[in-house]
């Protein structure tokens, strides 16, 4: 058992990125689902799937690299850990590189882009920074 289930998710995406792998299969939950489903909608990563064959369902990640053969994603790095949680209120929620780098968040209203959390004027624990 991991001890911050969403570090490891992560840390696989990162590896996976680093070897090139296609996609990367780790444990599923609620909240690792969620959280690719905002690095799908703010493009850094092409997909996802839930692989319900064996002993515990998978999520599989497939990972986006451009033309080059390089990842889209630059950086992944957890911002909130289980022993020091890291909260933005909505005016502290800022732009980072320009709007380019994406802050993972969860909320009263469920887990979103730093960007939607501006838009409806929200705040939360920030789980992972993204660029």
């Amino acid at each position: 058992m991991h001890s911050d289930p969403i570090a490891d998710l992560l840390t696989r995406i990162r590896n996976g990125l680093h070897a090139h792998q296609m996609h990367i299969d780790c444990p599923m939950s609620k909240i690792k689902v969620e959280v690719v489903k905002v690095l799908e909608k703010e493009g850094f990563v092409k997909g996802h799937e839930i692989i319900t064959e064996g002993k515990f369902p998978m999520i599989r990640v497939h990972l986006k690299y451009d033309s080059r053969r390089k990842s889209v994603i630059h950086s992944i790095k957890r911002v909130s850990t289980p022993g020091l949680r890291v909260y933005r209120a909505a005016n502290e929620l800022r732009p980072i590189r320009s709007g380019l780098a994406t802050q993972v968040l969860t909320t009263s209203q469920g887990v979103m882009s730093d960007r939607e959390a501006r838009r409806r004027r929200i705040g939360g624990e920030v789980l992972c920074l993204v660029h």
